[in-house]
């Protein structure tokens, strides 16, 4: 029985006591006895529950503040771990964007290099081109005009030829086949 339980029962059995005139109650010596006997005998067990729940809540003090502990220490880590990951990001994306302005620098060299190449060779291809077709229309005026004959003799219309080959090779550089068949001409 129930410490609470026994005192209640001592309680309702003083209310029930017969009243005197001085405002006393009279009750049973052997009932008050045997009430607070089983007070007595409910009392270690009372007292036994007592200790448990302050021994355990003792132990579950400590469990809980080492449990705070821990997750106070886990975010501790886990903000620090953050804090470098994002260091970490910070410097990835540093050092992406610094590729990247290498990459476009080199990119744009490259192009300008290409460009200048392209427009050198295209020069070169127009002279030679050129070189060319002043030879075709020569051979052309030649061949359709009136021959030299008697007038200028063979070895002067060949110097002729070697000179205008000579002067388009000056004006350009011309590949020595092209040299060789202008000279045939």
């Amino acid at each position: 029985m129930s410490v609470y339980r026994v005192l209640d029962k001592l309680e309702a059995y003083v209310h029930e006591g017969t009243w005197l005139p001085a405002g006393y109650r009279i009750l049973s010596e052997e009932r008050l006895v045997e009430l607070v006997e089983k007070i007595r005998a409910s009392l270690p067990t009372e007292v036994g529950r007592a200790k448990v729940i302050a021994k355990d809540h003792d132990r579950m003090l400590r469990a809980a503040q080492e449990k705070a502990q821990a997750i106070v220490d886990e975010a501790a880590s886990k903000h620090e771990e953050l804090v470098d990951q994002n260091e970490i990001v910070q410097r990835a994306r540093t050092t992406a964007e610094t590729v990247m302005r290498e990459a476009e620098e080199q990119s744009r060299r490259v192009r300008e290099g290409a460009d200048r190449y392209a427009a050198q060779v295209l020069a070169e291809m127009e002279s030679r081109l050129s070189g060319a077709l002043g030879a075709v229309r020569k051979g052309r005026d030649f061949l359709s005009g009136a021959r030299p004959g008697a007038e200028q003799p063979l070895a002067e219309t060949a110097a002729k030829s070697k000179r205008a080959a000579f002067d388009l090779q000056s004006a350009a550089t011309i590949a020595p086949e092209e040299t060789a068949a202008l000279e045939s001409v």
